[in-house]
């Protein structure tokens, strides 16, 4: 396929091309969410719910765009979900829904969670540690939504420098996009060249079509859910937003393996299309004769790193968390 076809595959839209006025009346009587998850993210979490909330929300006398800002929390130690809901979030511990399905730790899990305790027909998922932003990231991601009735998914698309710890900004980010993702759509899912940011963690989507998808418990969930949408709407049913600039905190390299494992897992699992399916081992089943985890949930997979120490280099050794939930309209 050629650069033109690829670009053609997929809309493009700019955040610019509405505002919330414009939106709002597009909404009729259709319900948003916003989600953020978090984990320990006391530091950013409370400034992009107060935003949210302030910009998009309800006003006195009028109608807002957004009919609920919605904080799941996986496990925070520190002060994330008190600061989130002084804030003005709902925060909905991820261990405390749906007890009667287990937890796992990880995103994925988190977004997985969200289904069951938001009603919005369309939503929107919204990292908790950005810096620089605005919520034209909501509006944005909103826009395609509310105009075609033919797309399901929207990714967003931006600027990605990265802040080290000590606040200056550094070579731009995406390093599992550019080593991890990007080369594996080249070789299986060539169709989707022209997404920009496969793993954005800024991306709307329709809660019909969310529900229906099975969720990786980590790092996976963005990945899959782009290919499940082209799987299953094709290409055309993903939009793009360019949203500008998004900065974000630096993660050193080594824990970016761990993240790596999680999108290599989710894509490996839908490298064959759906017609093939029925040769790729399904979500659960167990390895190598190993029954003890029937439900898939638990799966992992071990990563293996080193670190230089008096002896030499020395192995260590991370459990990497594989599994996916079922689609959350089956439970």
């Amino acid at each position: 396929m050629g650069e033109a076809g690829i670009n053609r595959a997929v809309t493009a839209y700019r955040a610019s091309d509405w505002t919330t006025a414009d939106l709002i009346a597009l909404k009729g009587d259709r319900t948003i969410s916003v989600v953020v998850p978090a984990r320990d993210e006391e530091a950013t979490v409370a400034a992009v719910v107060e935003r949210l909330v302030a910009d998009l929300g309800s006003v006195a006398g009028g109608r807002g765009l957004v009919d609920e800002v919605v904080v799941i929390d996986s496990d925070s130690t520190d002060a994330t979900a008190r600061v989130a809901a002084a804030a003005g979030a709902r925060v909905e511990p991820a261990a405390g829904i749906r007890p009667d399905l287990g937890t796992v730790p990880g995103k994925g899990e988190a977004l997985w969670k969200s289904q069951f305790v938001t009603r919005g027909d369309l939503v929107v998922f919204v990292d908790a540690d950005l810096l620089d932003w605005g919520t034209h990231f909501v509006t944005g991601l909103l826009g395609p939504l509310l105009v075609d009735e033919d797309v399901h998914l929207v990714k967003a698309v931006y600027d990605r420098p990265m802040i080290d710890a000590e606040g200056r900004e550094e070579e731009a980010g995406g390093r599992v996009t550019e080593l991890v993702a990007r080369p594996w759509l080249a070789l299986h899912r060539p169709e989707l060249a022209g997404i920009v940011q496969p793993l954005s963690g800024e991306w709307a989507i329709r809660r019909s079509a969310f529900a229906s998808y099975s969720v990786p418990v980590g790092y996976g969930i963005e990945i899959a859910a782009l290919i499940d949408t082209a799987d299953t709407h094709g290409v055309g049913g993903i939009a793009q937003v360019d949203l500008g600039r998004r900065t974000h905190r630096h993660h050193r390299h080594d824990t970016l393996g761990l993240m790596a494992v999680q999108v290599l897992a989710a894509a490996d699992r839908r490298r064959f299309r759906p017609v093939d399916r029925r040769r790729l081992r399904p979500v659960g089943e167990p390895v190598d004769g190993d029954r003890r985890d029937r439900s898939g949930l638990g799966e992992t997979a071990v990563l293996t790193q080193y670190a230089r120490r008096s002896a030499g280099f020395e192995p260590v050794v991370t459990p990497v968390g594989i599994g996916e939930r079922p689609p959350a309209a089956s439970c």
